[in-house]
């Protein structure tokens, strides 16, 4: 695989949508909504200017996408982190959180969430990435677990 990282500009909406709904589709139909899922192109025009996000190419082809809240004091919040279906379970996603690492320089602490019954998200980051259970909470229907993740 050859990976790269390039900032997403607002003219990038469509194209992140598209990630976006392939990457969570499958949550969108198990859960009955997510925040993620059936974007509009202004809310992600907006969310692309509040939420700076990175889109992961393999050469040419857009498989993912990683979007990063920066919070102050070295915090940042991973408010997204997405592969598309096809090219999840090749590291794709641990590279891109490596990345993340590398790119934030300041960053001491990230914070996440996940919804609670995603037994593979929450193994990924805490087995692969090095994340901890920080707590959980109710997110509208959906159970959440708060992860943290200190350097």
């Amino acid at each position: 695989m050859n990976l790269k990282y390039v900032k997403a500009k607002k003219e990038d909406a469509e194209l992140l949508i598209e990630i976006y709904n392939a990457s969570f589709y499958d949550d969108y139909i198990k859960y009955g909504e997510c925040p993620a899922y059936g974007r509009t192109r202004v809310s992600m025009e907006e969310s692309i200017v509040k939420y700076p996000k990175l889109i992961i190419f393999n050469d040419d082809t857009p498989i993912g996408a990683i979007s990063v809240e920066k919070k102050g004091d070295g915090e940042y919040y991973l408010g997204c982190l997405c592969v598309t279906p096809q090219y999840q379970g090749k590291g794709i996603g641990t590279q891109a959180v490596k990345f993340m690492l590398d790119y934030y320089v300041d960053c001491n602490k990230v914070t996440l969430v996940t919804p609670a019954d995603k037994e593979e998200n929450i193994c990924f980051y805490t087995k692969k990435c090095g994340f901890r259970i920080d707590g959980t909470e109710m997110d509208g229907n959906v159970k959440v677990v708060h992860l943290l993740m200190e350097r």
